[in-house]
């Protein structure tokens, strides 16, 4: 019998996540960062799209056209389900990237994103994926591409092999994928403890292999427990590329971009030595003992001047997208946690509070009397943007035209809530992507919905969802026991929301 897994876990979903590099709008601000043009993005594709969330909100809350492909018919029905709804340009397959690679109904594409999949599929599949670029990616596009990396995962490849053997020759088939993994997290607690070698020569695994055991098993299942796992240096996925004529262009991950939070001043002026681009990023990774590189690609790399450069950020539109009581003036980098200066970053929050777009130019006005060249404004947004705390922004004829694809997905999600929290975001036509909205909140906004117009009421709505399901609130890690608890805990939850999130969401056009 011909096995279509290929080695790949197929009797357990993948998770209901949500990627922002994914989003095409968001290799302008990078380009331009990097002083490269940015293509303009119309038709883009996703290679192994898991449930499709990602897809389907990007899909849904742009004017681009999308296709995708994900061997799985389980998560391309919800997939196509979702993309149905929202009736935005979008098909999507349940091929093998072979078959997908051969289709003759597919367009070239704009952008091509490949998000993790790379690290777990087979060496002839990674061959055929860089065929498909080669031939379906447009001169100037956009490869996104992100995959396990080597050096930062070396130490940890001995104990994913020995997990993935205790699976396949000590777990029960009878028991499922899930009962496997937790088998052979068991069994290696228990290696631990007798203090192996290994571990001697490796004592952060402990720290890891707890962290581990913390994660989602669905997300486990596909991220070690496949045939295939095969953590690359950068060097060997540029030569594995370089069949597809596409060259590095830049970190799809914005804080990357910011030298002084991921790198010491040695390391810095060290890098600087380097003449050669790709075998800096190279020993870049040994600095910063990288595990997860997310990258762009492009196909025919333009160059801008440094006229053209500033000229083009300024026009870039970009706004709040957290309540500014919720940011903090702090940042993680490789190097570890950092304080984000006080003379930079209050007063470009004070001015973009109001939650509105603006272009960088505009935002440059703003700030000018706190003595903020533009220079370190760029820097400022894009330790924001790749916060979380900022996006870029759509004009506004696409925000028109995207909000009804917008409105209809986001009800679907909305309804689903109500048995569900593993859709955790919804579409915003501002952004062209997808921000977070927990089950709680989505409630919320279900009950507006319907007409309710206070927190209280608000409340009352979630609450008779949860108790006819008999679930219950967690506060500070506990379930809250009687109705009355349940209920106050629900009105303090929508009266913040009615603060800070709902303008926040109104302000995103998302209701």
């Amino acid at each position: 019998m011909n096995d279509w897994t290929a080695g790949y876990v197929a009797d357990i979903g993948y998770t209901y996540g949500y990627y922002a590099e994914l989003n095409p709008l968001r290799t302008k601000l990078a380009f331009l960062n990097s002083g490269l043009n940015a293509p303009v993005m119309g038709i883009a594709c996703e290679l192994g799209f898991g449930q499709g969330v990602s897809t389907n909100l990007h899909a849904a809350a742009s004017t681009t056209h999308w296709c995708g492909t994900d061997f799985n018919p389980a998560q391309a029905s919800f997939a196509q389900e979702l993309a149905t709804i929202s009736g935005a340009h979008v098909k999507l397959h349940d091929d093998a990237f072979a078959d997908f690679a051969m289709r003759a109904d597919l367009p070239d594409f704009d952008f091509i994103g490949i998000h993790g999949i790379w690290s777990w599929i087979s060496d002839q599949n990674r061959i055929i994926l860089v065929d498909f670029i080669r031939r379906k990616l447009k001169v100037g596009g956009v490869l996104y591409i992100s995959y396990n990396t080597q050096p930062g995962l070396a130490a940890f490849a001995p104990m994913r092999h020995l997990m993935t053997q205790h699976a396949e020759v000590i777990g029960s088939e009878g028991h499922g994928i899930i009962s496997r993994i937790d088998g052979a997290l068991n069994f290696t607690e228990k290696l631990l403890a007798t203090n192996p070698g290994y571990l001697k020569a490796n004592p952060q695994i402990i720290e890891r292999i707890k962290r581990v055991k913390e994660q989602n098993r669905h997300y486990l299942a596909h991220e070690y427990f496949n045939r295939d796992w095969h953590p690359m240096h950068f060097a060997t996925i540029a030569e594995c590329l370089a069949p597809a004529k596409v060259s590095f262009a830049c970190s799809a991950h914005y804080l990357d971009h910011v030298g002084a939070i991921n790198l010491t001043a040695e390391q810095q002026d060290f890098l600087k030595e380097i003449p050669d681009a790709m075998f800096r990023e190279t020993v870049r990774d040994f600095m910063t003992n990288q595990q997860f590189r997310r990258d762009y690609w492009v196909k025919g790399a333009r160059h801008l001047n440094l006229l053209e450069q500033a000229e083009q950020l300024k026009a870039q539109r970009i706004m709040l997208v957290k309540p500014r009581s919720q940011i903090s003036l702090k940042v993680t980098g490789a190097l570890g946690e950092a304080n984000l200066n006080e003379a930079i970053y209050p007063p470009i929050l004070e001015v973009m509070a109001d939650q509105k777009p603006r272009t960088l130019g505009d935002l440059g006005q703003a700030v000018r009397g706190s003595n903020i060249n533009f220079a370190q404004l760029v820097q400022a947004i894009m330790i924001l943007v790749g916060s979380g705390h900022m996006a870029a922004v759509q004009e506004d004829a696409i925000v028109n035209k995207a909000k009804k694809q917008t409105d209809k997905l986001n009800s679907c999600i909305i309804e689903k809530a109500r048995g569900s929290n593993e859709l955790s975001y919804l579409a915003s036509p501002v952004t062209g992507g997808g921000v977070t909205v927990n089950r709680i909140q989505q409630l919320f906004l279900l009950a507006i919905g319907q007409g309710r117009r206070q927190p209280t009421e608000w409340a009352a709505v979630v609450w008779a969802i949860l108790d006819a399901q008999g679930q219950k609130i967690l506060k500070e890690g506990k379930a809250l026991e009687t109705p009355e608890e349940n209920l106050a805990e629900l009105t303090d939850q929508a009266a913040a929301f009615a603060k800070d999130e709902l303008p926040l969401l109104r302000a995103l056009h998302i209701c």
